[in-house]
């Protein structure tokens, strides 16, 4: 039993007799009495009463023949919706993007950038998921989202990934702050003030007191938050310096930029696993951020 008889079936019933059907379905009509004839085979019952066929009121189904059209109506009823959906998906209509972003990002580099790509296809859903980078790896990896956005360091053999953006780690101050009159900031110096910093599961963190564990420093972690304003409030306001994405600081914050001595920068890829299928809505999008980086 397959598709095709079904369609033959439903013909069948639809238009009340072979001819009609057959023609309805540009077929001959002896081929659509053997299709019918091998469907009735293939499952040991008879389907049509062919004693009736003939007759004004059209053919007439058995028992077997009238509880087959009832599931044969339900499946192409199911298989039409189908097709719709994917075609839909596929001209962009319909779809759904789960991507997995770190914090910084979400709130200062996403934003115009969802806002552009909502107005170029406003049928897709968007669902962002914001965390730290490695809550978005953790996702990508349990496949919660279908793309994320994750550091270098965080790529691995199962990932395709395109790099995003190349961004600069930048100390930021206050403008009375002892550093702010620095041109640039070694570690040793950043060090030796009291931080401000995300809590366990951002990159930036990780690497941050990765770096202070090789030059044998004590980081001087005053304040833990994950919340952006409160940080940049913190340290606008001269309780502690932090290390942030050059993006974050703007020219109405009340903060100085510094980079560090040498300069440290941090790459960014937008990945997705190899063998998960990547639908016509996630490919939109990752297209969407590379031609609009």
């Amino acid at each position: 039993m397959d598709i095709r008889q079904l369609k033959h079936l439903d013909n069948l019933v639809k238009y009340g007799s072979f001819t009609r059907a057959a023609e309805k379905l540009n077929l001959a009509q002896p081929a659509l009495s053997q299709s019918i004839k091998r469907l009735e085979q293939s499952l040991g019952v008879t389907l049509v009463d062919r004693s009736g066929s003939r007759q004004e009121s059209g053919i007439r189904l058995t028992a077997e023949g009238l509880a087959l059209h009832q599931h044969a109506v339900l499946i192409l009823k199911q298989l039409s919706q189908a097709e719709a959906h994917i075609r839909a998906m596929a001209e962009l209509a319909k779809g759904e993007v789960r991507i997995a972003v770190p914090g910084m990002l979400g709130s200062f580099y996403l934003p115009s950038r969802v806002m552009a790509f909502r107005h170029q296809y406003p049928d897709l859903k968007l669902s962002l998921f914001e965390g730290g980078t490695r809550d978005a790896l953790r996702m990508l990896e349990q496949e919660e989202v279908d793309i994320a956005i994750i550091t270098a360091q965080d790529l691995k053999p199962e990932f395709e990934s395109c790099l995003l953006i190349r961004e600069q780690m930048v100390v930021a101050s206050s403008p009375e702050h002892p550093l702010a009159t620095n041109e640039a900031v070694t570690l040793e110096q950043f060090f030796a003030h009291e931080l401000v910093m995300f809590k366990p599961g951002y990159f930036h963190r990780e690497w941050m007191l990765s770096r202070a564990r090789e030059l044998q420093l004590e980081p001087r972690i005053a304040f833990e938050t994950n919340l952006i304003n409160l940080i940049k409030q913190i340290v606008s306001q001269g309780f502690a310096v932090t290390s942030v994405l050059e993006m974050v600081v703007n020219e109405r914050d009340d903060i100085i930029a510094l980079p560090f001595a040498p300069p440290v920068h941090l790459d960014l890829h937008i990945a997705w696993k190899k063998q998960r299928p990547v639908s016509q809505a996630d490919r939109a999008f990752v297209e969407f951020l590379l031609a609009n980086k």
